[in-house]
């Protein structure tokens, strides 16, 4: 090696380690969110098929089915997709529309089929429970990274005990029933494995687990086990997912109001 390449390498070493150096905490874990955000990002669509398991304090259990479809609309910076209940009767028909935008407002409408009619989740009814559940309104939305600031706070082994974690801490950008969530995300494959969820009095109030990974096309990876527990009611909610399939030929059309009707 030439004198001139050791110097080179000497001032690119120097440059990289005043980078690191500069990188504030915030930064750090936004860089992290977005990595996270990119490893997700190129499905095109998918539908996968879901089982909601209810459990109350006591033990006793409710169980449900539905089907899920998702359309990613990169152009528009939006991910879409429809929620739709099979089972049993008295929740068959309930169908949950939800647009989540990259760095706005989520948008999410709620169809009755005992009403016939589409109803708009606002304001203070996105903290709300959905159908029920351990999961808010606000739950079911995209995990866009450009919807929270974040902060890093170390680098850890996971809570679920799979590697190491970054953990971080977010605030919500937008309108929210919760003060601020902490995440690990692992290192590996930037997958989200928990989260913990503070409402807005401080308390921790849920934490969501997500587990059982597997990966589609190569690269996506989608989890087949959600479980969210209430710590103050000691209710919990279980969801289970299978049957995963990739780019089957999802229309705009299909995740628009008038489609809920139909």
């Amino acid at each position: 090696m030439t004198l001139l390449r050791i110097l080179f390498s000497v001032l690119v070493a120097a440059c990289l380690a005043g980078t690191a150096q500069a990188e504030t905490a915030q930064q750090k874990g936004d860089r992290i969110a977005r990595g996270a955000d990119v490893a997700d990002d190129g499905f095109g669509d998918f539908s996968v098929q879901g089982e909601m398991i209810l459990k109350t304090g006591r033990g006793t259990q409710s169980k449900r089915r539905f089907t899920t479809k998702t359309l990613e609309e990169a152009h528009n910076a939006v991910q879409k997709s429809v929620l739709e209940f099979k089972w049993p009767g008295d929740i068959r028909d309930t169908v949950l529309l939800t647009h989540s935008f990259d760095g706005r407002q989520d948008a999410q409408w709620l169809y009755l089929p005992s009403v016939g009619r589409v109803k708009k989740i606002s304001g203070s009814g996105r903290s709300g429970s959905f159908v029920g559940s351990e999961f808010a309104y606000e739950d079911m939305v995209d995990q866009n990274s450009r919807n929270y600031r974040h902060t890093w706070l170390a680098d850890e082994r996971c809570p679920t005990g799979q590697g190491m974690c970054h953990k971080l801490s977010r605030q919500p950008l937008h309108r929210s029933g919760y003060s601020k969530q902490i995440v690990w995300i692992d290192t590996q494959a930037l997958r989200y494995q928990s989260i913990q969820f503070f409402n807005r009095h401080g308390q921790h109030l849920k934490t969501l687990t997500i587990a059982g990974y597997r990966k589609f096309k190569g690269r996506i990876w989608r989890p087949s086990r959600m479980v969210m527990v209430n710590h103050l009611t000691g209710k919990s909610t279980t969801l289970i997912w299978s049957n995963y399939r990739f780019n089957v030929g999802m229309s705009p059309h299909e995740f628009t109001q008038n489609a809920l009707t139909r």
